[in-house]
C-alpha cells in the first residue's frame, strides 16, 4: 500500500478540528505491513492510529469506548473482523467500522452493509478512499456521541422532576391545554401552571416547544412512564 502525502477529502465532511484531535482510528489487521502502512496513512491525515494484530487483541485493549471508527480486515487468524462487528453490535457499542480485505464477495459485503459496516473496501485501496471513508465514519460517531450526550442530558433532568410534574410533562407533549389537564387530573389550572412551569424550569426549556424537543429525545419507556406511574 503507497502512502502519500497528507490528503483531503473530496466528498466527505471534514470533522471539526476538536473531533480530529480526538478521534482514534483503530486498525485490526494480522498483516504487520498493512498495519504500518495504514497507520502511516491515518497519522498523515492527522488522526491518531492505533493497531492490533486480532480482533482478541483488541478485545483486551481498552478502546472500544474512546471516540473514532475501526478498520477491520475480514479474514484474520480467530474471530473475523465480521465477528467483531456481530459482537460490538450484540453488546450495544455502535463503533463504525471501516472493512478493507483482499479476500471480499458481494456476500459478504452485503452481510456487513447491512449490519451498519459504513463501507467495505478491497485491497490495494486508494489512499483517498479510505480516507474519506474514515472522516465520514469519525464524523457519524462524533454526531452518534452528541446526540447521546443531548438524551443523557435530558435524562437526568427529567428525573429531578415530581411524579406529577412529569405527568403534567407527559401531557403537554400531546399538546393539551391547563385547564385540560387541570380536569384530567381534578385540580385547579392554576395549579397546573405551577408544575408547568416547574417542569419548564428543571428541564431547562425556554419555550414548550423546547420542552417537546427535550421530551422526544427520552428512551420510550420513560415517556410512556410519565403517563400516570412514577419511573423506577
Amino acid at each position: 500500500m503507497r502512502v502519500d502525502q497528507p490528503l483531503q477529502p473530496r466528498s466527505a465532511p471534514s470533522p471539526h478540528k476538536g473531533e480530529a484531535e480526538q478521534a482514534l482510528v483503530i486498525i485490526v489487521d494480522d498483516d504487520a505491513a498493512v498495519r504500518e502502512a495504514l497507520s502511516d496513512l491515518i497519522l498523515s491525515a492527522g488522526f491518531q492510529p492505533v493497531c492490533f494484530a486480532s480482533t482478541r487483541e483488541l478485545l483486551q485493549a481498552d478502546v472500544l469506548h474512546k471516540p473514532g471508527c475501526l478498520i477491520l480486515d475480514v479474514r484474520m487468524p480467530g474471530a473475523s473482523g465480521l465477528d467483531l462487528q456481530h459482537h460490538l453490535a450484540q453488546n450495544g457499542n455502535p463503533k463504525p467500522i471501516i472493512f478493507l480485505t483482499g479476500h471480499g464477495d458481494i456476500p459478504m459485503t452485503v452481510q456487513a452493509m447491512k449490519a451498519g459496516a459504513v463501507d467495505f473496501l478491497t485491497k490495494p485501496v486508494r489512499d483517498q478512499t479510505l480516507l474519506d471513508a474514515v472522516i465520514a465514519a469519525i464524523a457519524m460517531d462524533a454526531s452518534r456521541r452528541a446526540k447521546a450526550e443531548v438524551v443523557k442530558r435530558n435524562v437526568e433532568r427529567l428525573q429531578t422532576l415530581t411524579p406529577r410534574e412529569r405527568e403534567v410533562l407527559h401531557h403537554v407533549a400531546r399538546g393539551r391545554l391547563n385547564k385540560q389537564i387541570a380536569f384530567d387530573f381534578g385540580i385547579s389550572e392554576v395549579t397546573v401552571k405551577l408544575h408547568r412551569g416547574n417542569v419548564m424550569r428543571k428541564m431547562e426549556a425556554a419555550s414548550i416547544g423546547e420542552l417537546i424537543r427535550a421530551w422526544e429525545t427520552l428512551p420510550a419507556p420513560m415517556r410512556e412512564a410519565g403517563a400516570g406511574k412514577t419511573l423506577a
